[in-house]
């Protein structure tokens, strides 16, 4: 017993804290160490941005954001590109950001009508009304667009009821309408400005209204016969320079003489000048060999002037004519040479008779004709046609002055028009930088040309074996197109070497076709070989710009060239 005593003191004694310092043991977890300082941060701020507003800057939301703070309007600092704090993305309107109220336009208009009529409106809520309480009262609250039909015939014969007095009471005062005093004679004389002019009965003219109604009807009658005219009217003129317009057997002057025929068939590059034509004051714009024969050749100046020059004998200028009053653009021969066409800057189309000088007849739509043609067959000498500054072709009867067809598909001025295919049809270029091919007669394009690297081309020339086409691009080359059904680009030949970037400068064969001629911008002529297609002479033919350049029909060795210098120059 006294051993058990003993051991329990003994243990009492070791509980006690004052016997010895307790001893503190480490708790541990299998789990690992968070730390929550960020998950706190980022609780917060959600619960934070979720009592703020959205900002309509914010590409993503985090949260999904309540109905308050969708629509709730935009706080915060104001934009830094836009002066009354508004975005340029929010503003619809000039004064800021316009949005749509609770209530409807049409709601709104109902209802401020009422009000200005009535006295009284709903509000938008649609439980209370403002205004006048005795008006709505009276009303049963009706607005302006729901008015019973009941009312609407009350209303209707109460109207129709005031006119019928109105007017009674105005067949009344019938007296007092003569007075102009009276504000029945305003009320009655009072005008509509929708009302038409009362016809006033015209007293006699006095002489100085007489002479100023001609004078205004003679200008209207000038005006009208220019309108007719549509082209600038000028005086028709011809003066013969030669001795005589008849030689001693009765023969014309414009007659060939008998010994003129073609030497042999072979073509040769001319070398040396052998005469220079000096008549026209300013540039010649374009040179025709007389057809067939070449005895004449015809130019067109800028200086508005036509002459004709000897070729064979004196070398002398034979007639001039003058029509046109600005500077004359083209000029064509009828099949025989006893008349030709000119067009000009001021707008006119005219057709000359050769031998005498006289105007045959004269053509105009108003509108600038850059280039003429009569149709080669001998049959169809009286179809004119004509390439147009408004992107027309024009055809006309010359016989009776009429227009017989328009060919109206080009986007640009038309510059050439060529018979291709035994005449039947034509092809022709514009400044769309596009060849389009007609059916002579048939305003429908059969074949339209046109590439992203082509370029206007200015002239057009026919090979004399008649399958192929000549074309002077601007880009500074000669391009070569089939005459067959397709008219596709010949791409083994090709001529270049020349400067024409700018200048309608005249392309043209030998007779033969073994050699192709052009003038260029720097003033020479430029001869290439057809089969080769290599440069086989140039020529320093004029000062300014070779703008044309012609083959003489018989002497297979002379070339005429005509420049902005004035000359007309003759080549052998």
């Amino acid at each position: 017993m006294d051993l058990i005593q003993s051991y329990d003191e003994e243990e009492a004694v070791a509980s006690s804290p004052e016997s010895s310092p307790p001893r503190m043991l480490k708790a541990k977890s299998s789990a690992p160490e968070v730390d929550d300082t960020a998950l706190a941060l980022t609780v917060a701020s959600v619960n934070q941005s979720k009592s703020k507003p959205i900002d309509p800057t914010q590409h993503v939301v985090l949260f999904n954001p309540t109905h308050e703070q969708m629509w709730a309007p935009i706080y915060g600092p104001a934009h830094p590109y836009a002066k009354d704090g508004i975005a340029q993305g929010m503003r619809n309107h000039k004064l800021g950001s316009v949005e749509d109220a609770s209530i409807g336009s049409f709601g709104f208009d109902e209802q401020y009508n009422t009000f200005h009529k009535y006295g009284y409106a709903a509000d938008p809520s649609g439980m209370h009304y403002v205004g006048d309480v005795e008006a709505l009262k009276q009303n049963d609250g009706l607005s302006v667009y729901n008015i019973p039909q009941s009312e609407q015939k009350r209303r209707k014969i109460e109207k129709n009821r005031e006119e019928r007095e109105g007017e009674e009471k105005k067949e009344e005062l019938v007296p007092e309408a003569e007075n102009p005093a009276t504000e029945a004679w305003l009320m009655k004389n009072r005008k509509s400005p929708w009302s038409r002019k009362k016809e006033v009965v015209q007293g006699e003219l006095t002489e100085e209204q007489k002479k100023y109604a001609e004078d205004h009807a003679k200008k209207k009658e000038e005006k009208g016969q220019q309108g007719e005219a549509k082209g600038e009217h000028y005086a028709d003129k011809s003066t013969f320079h030669g001795k005589e317009e008849k030689d001693y057997q009765g023969r014309s002057w414009i007659e060939a003489p008998k010994d003129a025929k073609a030497n042999n068939d072979h073509c040769y590059i001319p070398k040396r000048l052998v005469h220079t034509w000096s008549g026209h004051t300013k540039g010649v714009s374009a040179i025709r060999f007389f057809p067939k024969q070449g005895h004449l050749l015809l130019s067109a100046g800028m200086d508005c002037k036509v002459k004709i020059w000897d070729v064979y004998n004196s070398g002398k200028c034979m007639r001039t004519y003058m029509g046109h009053a600005k500077a004359v653009r083209d000029i064509c021969f009828s099949n025989d040479g006893s008349k030709f066409l000119t067009a000009g800057y001021d707008k006119n189309i005219k057709y000359w008779d050769t031998e005498t000088g006289q105007v045959i007849s004269t053509f105009s739509t108003g509108k600038i004709p850059y280039v003429v043609k009569l149709n080669p067959d001998d049959d169809k000498q009286n179809i004119l046609l004509a390439g147009m500054s408004d992107k027309k072709i024009v055809q006309w009867d010359i016989n009776t002055g009429e227009i017989t067809q328009e060919y109206d598909q080009h986007l640009g001025a038309v510059n050439t028009i060529t018979f291709v295919d035994n005449n039947r049809r034509f092809v022709t270029s514009s400044d769309d930088k596009s060849l389009r091919v007609w059916e002579f007669g048939i305003p429908v394009v059969i074949k339209y040309i046109s590439e992203p690297h082509m370029h206007s081309m200015p002239s057009i020339s026919v090979h004399p074996n008649g399958n192929w086409l000549a074309a002077q691009s601007l880009d500074n080359q000669i391009l070569i197109y089939s005459t067959r059904e397709r008219f596709q680009l010949n791409k083994k030949k090709r001529f270049a070497g020349h400067i024409v970037a700018g200048y309608a400068c005249q392309v043209n064969f030998s007779p033969d076709g073994r050699f192709v001629m052009s003038g260029d911008g720097e003033g020479k002529c430029w001869f290439w070989d057809w089969k080769s297609c290599k440069v086989f002479r140039t020529l320093k033919c004029h000062n300014g710009v070779c703008i044309g350049a012609e083959w003489h029909p018989l002497e297979q060795s002379k070339v005429a060239t005509c420049g902005w210098d004035g000359l007309i120059k003759y080549w052998d």
